[in-house]
This record gives structure tokens, sequence and C-alpha cells, in this order.
């Protein structure tokens, strides 16, 4: 009875322990949360497997077994780095979304900014023209910025009018918005690899779902056989929305913040 009696006599548990195994908790429910629905959940079972496997056959002491799973293991890591390499941006900047990082966002869009979008789009889908306008927001879009062409310049209809004009070289790729400016356009996007997204969709719905599954940006996607408005988030695609549901739709994602600014600098001013 001594080995029960040596595992009864545990040490204290101070609070830091509880913090320790609540971090803990919260990183496996988040990584959880973010393998749900993808490829990664058999290649965890799959590796849930190999590592009992392993176990077993130092128990069973099985000689070969163990030593074919341990001179695989180091060679594992760089498989998962690149078979995952998506998935592994995706968690990262889900993690990036934290309250904490809120505090280095970039200035949002003002209203008027979204108001020459949304005229943009309207204008754009009642002539049939192809179109995709990406909304920076609090991930950047460095990488995919610097492979289209930099233009720098404050964000207009009569702009982004001859920007997705047919005989412009500029039409093919995305035109990507930080704050009131329009950074680049003829932007390379990725395309979505998700199984679940209908077949039926084109280039541009397919880029604007893979950019908004890797960050948070938005995507306003214009469609040239139908006219279509289609809006996406968060690796979901909205189509088929009017001019007016998309204003609503920017002002709450994007302008949100700014309006949240001004309301608490209107007490100041009253006073002053």
């Amino acid at each position: 009875m001594s080995w029960l009696t040596e595992v009864l006599q545990r040490p204290a548990i101070a609070w830091w322990d509880v913090l320790d195994i609540a971090l803990v908790a919260i990183l496996v429910y988040e990584l959880l949360l973010l393998i749900r629905g993808t490829r990664a959940v058999q290649m965890a079972l799959s590796g849930g497997f190999i590592l009992a496997l392993f176990f077993l056959s130092q128990w069973l002491e099985l000689e070969t077994v163990n030593w074919v799973i341990r001179n695989l293991a180091g060679y594992v890591v760089f498989a998962i780095i690149v078979l995952f390499q998506a998935d592994i941006r995706r968690a990262l900047a889900h993690f990036g979304r934290a309250p904490f990082f809120r505090y280095f966002e970039r200035a949002p869009s003002t209203d008027e900014t979204l108001e020459e979008i949304v005229v943009t789009v309207q204008n754009l889908a009642a002539r049939k023209t192809g179109a995709i306008i990406v909304i920076e927001r609090q991930i950047g879009l460095r990488n995919y910025i610097e492979g289209g062409i930099p233009l720098d310049a404050l964000v207009t209809y009569d702009l982004m009018a001859s920007i997705f004009q047919p005989e412009s070289p500029l039409h093919d790729g995305a035109v990507i918005i930080q704050g009131d400016r329009v950074a680049a356009a003829a932007c390379f996007l990725p395309l979505s690899v998700d199984p679940k997204v209908s077949r039926g969709l084109g280039t541009r719905h397919r880029a604007a779902i893979g950019l908004t599954e890797e960050n948070d940006a938005v995507a306003v996607v214009v469609s040239e056989e139908t006219g279509s408005i289609s809006l996406a988030r968060d690796g979901k695609l909205e189509r088929g929305i009017s001019p007016d549901a998309l204003r609503t739709e920017l002002q709450s994602l994007v302008g949100s913040r700014r309006r949240m600014r001004l309301s608490r600098a209107e007490p100041r001013s009253s006073l002053a």
C-alpha cells in the first residue's frame, strides 16, 4: 500500500499552478476550435495513433517499431510545417485578433470612403463589370500589396471605376484599401482550397474567401456574369446583397471603431 500512499501525497497547489493549467486549457480549447471541420483533425488522430504506438512499442519491447518511430519523429515536424502552412498562418492570425492587439490597429476607413466604395460597387454591378475590393482591418496585407501595383491614392469613385474598366491593365486582380487610401491594385490573392466551397463560384469569389480565411480583411466582389454583389469575411461568402445592405455591413465591420471614438469625444465638445 506504500505506492498508494505516495500517489495520494501530492504537494499543495498554488495559485500559479491553477493559472498554468488554465492557460494550457485555453490553448488546447482554441486549438481544437481551429482544427474542427478541417483536414487537420484526421492528421491529429493519426499523430495520436503514432504516439500511442510509440509507447506501446516501448511497453511490449518492439525494438524495430520503436526505432522507426524515433527516427521519423524529426522529419514529421518539417512535414507538418509544409503540409499545414496555410492552417498555421490562419491560427497565428486568429491569436493575433486578441483584445490586447487592438491597441495596435490601424485607423479605420471613414464613412466617406465607405460611401465611395458602395457607389463604385453599385455602378460596377449595374454594368456587370467584375471587381474585387479588399478592405484591410487589423491584420496587415503588406505581402499582397507588394505583389500588386502600388498606388497610394485617395479612395474615389472615379479612380475605382477607371481601375476596373475591362480595358485597364489593372482590371485583373484585387484592389486593396488601407484606411482612406487605395494602397495597390492588380493584387493576386490566395484561392480557397476548402472543398465545401461551391464549384459554381469563379476565381474572384474563391480569392475573396481564400484571403478572408487567413486574416480579418473584408472583401467585396462583383460578379462579371450576373452583376450580383457578394461580401466575404472570416472565410464565408454572403451572396446577392443589396447596396444598402452592403453599406450597413461595411459600417459595422470597418467603421464601428471610428463611430465609437466620435461618441466618446462628443461629451467633451459639449462641455467645452
